[in-house]
This record gives structure tokens, sequence and C-alpha cells, in this order.
């Protein structure tokens, strides 16, 4: 193997189509470097991420969406307090209508 592989190199190499190495980089799950001309290549560093992304995906029986999201919540607190209140509301009340009248019900009295 080289030290730097283009994208459809890395694909064969690991499995990923260059599709999907190119949604893993839109969403930041796996960012190759760049040439100077802008084309992709992944080292030894990338490679390693996707086959661990792969193991993941097996080991847990994952969607790259569920990744995504769960890397979204890692970079926006507030999304992830939000939902972190809603799922404690949610649980607390055993109703999630309950929850929402509640919920309006502060709101109205803001």
């Amino acid at each position: 193997m080289q030290d730097a592989l283009t994208v459809g190199d890395a694909a064969a190499e690991t499995g990923w189509s260059a599709r999907m190495l190119r949604y893993l980089e839109q969403h930041h799950l796996v960012v190759p470097s760049r040439t100077a001309a802008g084309y992709r290549v992944y080292g030894l560093p990338e490679l390693n991420r996707l086959r661990a992304l792969r193991d993941l995906r097996r080991s847990f029986d994952i969607d790259l969406a569920d990744l995504v999201f769960a890397r979204r919540l890692r970079r926006e607190p507030e999304l992830k307090r939000a939902i972190d209140n809603w799922l404690a509301a949610a649980d607390d009340s055993g109703s999630w209508v309950e929850w929402e009248q509640r919920k309006h019900e502060r709101l109205l009295a803001a």
C-alpha cells in the first residue's frame, strides 16, 4: 500500500464506495487531506478510521445517519441539552402528551 491513496484506491482498500467516502467527508466523519490540486488523499489514519467505522457499524448495527447525528450532538451543546431535557421529561412524565402540555403551559406563562 502507498503512503496516500486516491478516493478510488481508498474505496477499494476499505470496502467503502467512492460515493460513500465523499458522504463521510461531507459529514466530517472521515476527512482526507487534499493535494495542492484539490484531490482527496487517504493516509493510514484515514484508512484506519474507515475500517474502525465499518467495524463500529457492524458491532452495534447502526446507520451512518445515526453516527452523523451523534457527531452533531457532540458539536452542538444546545441541541444536546434540548434532547436530554426532552428525554428526561418524557421519561419522568410517562406520557409525551403530558410533557407537551406542560411545555406549552410554561411558554404561555413566560
